[in-house]
């Protein structure tokens, strides 16, 4: 793609970086083929090609965002899978991070969008203001139908209808805790315990944790990390999202200096995208570029640390046939496609793809709340791609993509490592006592059996 920068404009290393980017791109339009907005909509301005000349022009000429190239913008889900599809190696992330960061500084929007995402990013990256919203949430959603009346409010109906009975803040939340490693340690890790997850499903931490310390693994979850700044930075709150990467880090840097860590482990596909693009996001930053570096190199989604352990044989047959759904951030985000299910099938599943796998379930972070509309209509697609391989369960590696899942089937829907601590010794995943799973002999597989 042709580019008119000026030489001004090209000193600011965003512009230049952006100017990179799109001068990359060939037009080929094979992104269209696996866009989700495109594939519901068929705009071409809601497609990744589309979308990159709105960028150009906008930043070019250097102007204020309209609302049109906002609304397109916005509906962008960052699900990457054009990133996937591009011969030329677009890097349509970075792309559309810019463009919201730009759109952040320089558009303002309507009053009620404004405290909505105020809201959000007050709210929602620290898990007890999020146990006590949704508490509140609770005692409203019943007001939900009255918010869909006006466009504008149709983002508080989603938050009220997406938010579930609080289940309770979880282990490895509050304080610095380490758990010791069963038998003789064999290595060090961190868990980043997150924000949502721990509040929404604070058993899949639990089981990370067990199956991890089974393994030989000294897991620590460190006071003073937070929030990994996935859910500002998709709002374009560059400052915000530094701050916490930069929280991160310098907890991190505390063990890696110290006892040392042999990973930084994620079970959240959306955080995991997030923390290992820190080097990126602050390699203009001189005191924390070579920290950032090597916490990124050091971070990976639990499926990768455990395909590079001695996984224990699984002490029985599950007999379950799993679908399995490949969150975004996991396959597109982090190029994570095979581990995850080839653990599954050695623990004994019968995993079976879903059709329309590169598609979002329009989940994508806090997408389903500021457009429920697509977001819904993603969410159905996916579920009727999903009951049609007749599974038992669903298992995936992204929290928003068990919300998001769950909110339109009655398919017990679990994330990848309570199964796999299942079948190690852990207890049965609490979503799958209702499926009455027996062992080979016939008797019930009870929790903890």
């Amino acid at each position: 793609m042709q580019t008119n920068f000026s030489l001004a404009q090209l000193a600011d290393p965003n512009i230049a970086e952006a100017n990179d980017i799109l001068r990359k791109c060939v037009h080929c339009g094979f992104c269209t083929a696996t866009c989700p907005t495109y594939v519901l909509l068929g705009d071409e301005l809601d497609s990744p090609r589309g979308r990159i000349y709105l960028i150009r022009e906008m930043l070019e000429e250097n102007r204020r965002p309209t609302p049109q190239v906002v609304k397109h913008i916005d509906r962008c889900l960052s699900c990457l899978a054009c990133t996937t599809t591009c011969p030329a190696s677009v890097d349509y992330m970075h792309l559309i991070d810019r463009a919201r960061a730009y759109i952040n500084e320089r558009y303002k929007r309507p009053l009620i969008d404004r405290i909505l995402r105020a809201v959000m990013a007050a709210v929602l990256p620290y898990p007890h203001r999020f146990y006590g919203a949704l508490r509140l949430a609770a005692l409203a959603r019943p007001l939900a139908p009255l918010f869909k009346v006006a466009n504008a409010l149709k983002p508080v109906a989603a938050m009220l209808e997406l938010a579930p009975s609080v289940p309770g803040i979880g282990s490895g939340t509050d304080g610095s805790i380490e758990f010791p490693a069963v038998g003789k340690a064999v290595g060090r890790v961190v868990l980043l315990t997150g924000c949502v997850q721990p509040v929404l499903a604070p058993h899949i931490n639990e089981a990370t944790i067990r199956l991890l310390t089974r393994l030989g693994a000294e897991v620590v979850t460190p006071r003073a990390q937070g929030c990994c700044g996935a859910l500002v930075h998709h709002m374009g709150r560059e400052k915000d999202a530094h701050v916490a990467a930069k929280k991160n880090i310098d907890a991190w840097m505390a063990e890696l200096d110290g006892p040392g860590l042999d990973a930084i482990i994620i079970n959240a596909s959306g955080c995991g995208t997030t923390v290992k693009d820190y080097a990126h996001m602050l390699q203009g930053d001189a005191a924390y570029a070579e920290k950032a570096k090597r916490v990124s190199d050091l971070a990976c989604d639990i499926t990768e640390y455990l395909e590079r352990v001695e996984m224990p044989e699984t002490a029985f047959s599950p007999n379950l046939r799993v679908a399995y759904h490949d969150a975004c951030s996991l396959q597109h985000g982090q190029k994570v496609t095979q581990e995850p299910k080839r653990l599954l099938r050695a623990a004994g599943f019968d995993v079976a793809d879903v059709p329309e796998g590169h598609l979002c379930c329009g989940s994508a972070g806090v997408y389903n709340i500021l457009q429920p509309d697509i977001a819904s209509r993603l969410r159905d697609r996916k579920v009727e791609n999903i009951e049609r391989v007749t599974p038992d369960l669903v298992a995936t590696g992204n929290i928003g993509c068990i919300t998001q899942i769950s909110s339109a089937t009655a398919l017990p829907v679990v994330h990848t490592v309570e199964l796999l601590d299942w079948c190690t010794g852990g207890p049965l995943p609490k979503k799958l006592e209702s499926l009455g799973v027996t062992s080979p002999e016939g008797q019930p597989i009870l929790p903890g059996e």
